[in-house]
């Protein structure tokens, strides 16, 4: 597939800077199928779509708040972002965007513009990423709360009043260098209108990378490398989907990174590890019935999913949704899809799983 066929034009004024407020307030986009038109609602509405049959999957992750203002020794500022722990690295290192990396020279120490939190920097690895280790008294979490800030996506140009505005209600585990965005509209309320429904709500975790926000530059789809990411279905959640699918049940997942998670343990009939899942067109679904999610980037591997999960009838969605108004991206609106008929089968694009049970 040309990834040129996942783009469109995107105006500078439909991407959303801040969230709205209630969070449940934003509208939603309700496409149920071929056979039904197009619906206008909002978040606060979910339940009325939702079957007291149904099958609710949460990503729970938290973001974790890696972005770190920093001074340098020789005078300067800068900024320490940490990606994720290094694996087989039992003395603390990371990975880390620096900026601006090139000037920071490996054994130099930054620290923290706010408290006592330090980095070393190490080795460069390409593209501005660099081996960082925290230097820190206690609690490495509790410093990087005192002197960090969550990572907004490189489109958010205006400063969050309300760290807790890019964290889900249910977050779990400070983990993730980004949000799961579709579970950003979910409120504590909302969740119980739709349990005292009947539905039965579960959660996976998948830790958001930051790869998530790039775009896809290869001229074909299958020649692009998809990030890996780590993910854990509890095996209470799997029980629950086994169970929901031997009864006829609907999955229904908030979220595309809910959707990696569950596909992936599918596909690889492994309940943690990292993946490398790219679900295009031509991917078979094992789990998800139905999707929960924001309107995402022109030529994105979460576009390449969408497609894969309702066909190319997205453009007209989108269509619809631009010329109504809607908001896109990490902060603006949501749609509620039901996965399409069959379509053609290609050979779906599955990255390696190092996964363990």
């Amino acid at each position: 597939m040309r990834t040129e066929d996942l783009n469109y034009d995107l105006p500078e004024a439909a991407i959303a800077q801040t969230p709205v407020t209630p969070r449940d307030s934003a509208k939603l986009l309700v496409d149920l199928g071929p056979e039904a038109q197009p619906q206008d609602a909002v978040v606060a509405d979910l339940a009325d779509f939702l079957l007291p049959s149904d099958l609710l999957i949460l990503n729970e992750t938290r973001v974790l708040p890696a972005r770190v203002a920093v001074l340098r020794s020789g005078g300067g500022a800068g900024e320490v972002l940490l990606l994720e722990p290094l694996e087989d690295e039992d003395e603390g290192w990371w990975e880390a965007l620096c900026r601006p990396s090139r000037k920071m020279r490996a054994g130099e120490q930054v620290r923290a513009a706010v408290g006592s939190l330090k980095f070393e920097i190490g080795e460069d690895l390409g593209q501005g990423r660099r081996k960082v280790r925290p230097i820190h008294q206690g609690n490495l979490l509790q410093e990087l709360e005192r002197s960090g800030e969550a990572p907004l996506p490189p489109y958010i140009h205006e400063r969050l009043s309300d760290q807790e505005r890019y964290q889900t209600v249910f977050s779990h585990r400070p983990a993730s260098a980004a949000a799961p965005t579709a579970g950003l509209h979910i409120t504590a309320e909302l969740l119980a209108k739709i349990a005292e429904k009947g539905v039965q709500i579960n959660t996976v975790e998948l830790v958001v990378g930051l790869d998530t926000f790039r775009p896809v530059t290869a001229e074909n789809l299958e020649d692009h490398q998809i990030h890996s990411e780590w993910y854990q279905v509890p095996a209470e959640t799997w029980e629950q989907v086994k169970t929901a699918q031997a009864t006829g049940r609907r999955v229904v997942a908030v979220g595309t990174t809910s959707v990696r998670a569950l596909e992936s343990a599918a596909a690889s009939s492994q309940l943690q590890g990292r993946t490398r899942l790219f679900i295009t067109p031509g991917f078979q679904f094992e789990v998800v019935d139905v999707l929960m999610t924001n309107f995402h980037l022109p030529r994105s591997s979460l576009l390449a999913m969408i497609q894969a999960f309702i066909g190319p009838s997205w453009r007209d969605l989108y269509s619809t949704a631009l010329q109504r108004d809607y908001r896109f991206l990490s902060f603006g609106d949501a749609m509620l899809l039901q996965r399409g008929p069959l379509l053609q089968r290609g050979p779906s694009l599955k990255g390696d799983h190092e996964a363990q049970a």
